[in-house]
């Protein structure tokens, strides 16, 4: 059974700051990785960024945002970065700081 769990109050209180139907989403595409596993669960709910980042992805009425997320063993899906996505593409400096973040995974 997978397991999905956020790095730090850090990457928590970014998650909290999100509006309510996105949060809502999130949890959604937590429930579908745990129900069928993440190795099921493809676009457009995840999709692969760069290295051994990953992203959720949520849309909301007042939005889009993104969960940067590193798998670890046993079968966690870690959660290192959660921001509000401003453009098409997802910045060079988001993806930075979740690599960075993601060295604490243990």
């Amino acid at each position: 059974m997978w397991k999905i769990e956020v790095l730090n109050d850090v990457v928590m209180a970014e998650l909290s700051a999100l509006p309510s139907d996105q949060i809502a989403r999130f949890l959604r595409i937590g429930d579908l990785i745990q129900a069928v596993g993440l190795e099921r669960v493809g676009e457009p709910h995840v999709k692969h960024i760069e290295g051994p980042l990953w992203e959720m992805r949520m849309k909301g009425r007042d939005g889009i945002s993104r969960a940067l997320y590193v798998v670890a063993k046993p079968k966690r899906v870690v959660v290192v970065r959660v921001f509000a996505k401003k453009t098409q593409k997802t910045s060079r400096r988001e993806i930075e700081l979740a690599l960075k973040r993601a060295e604490d995974v243990k």
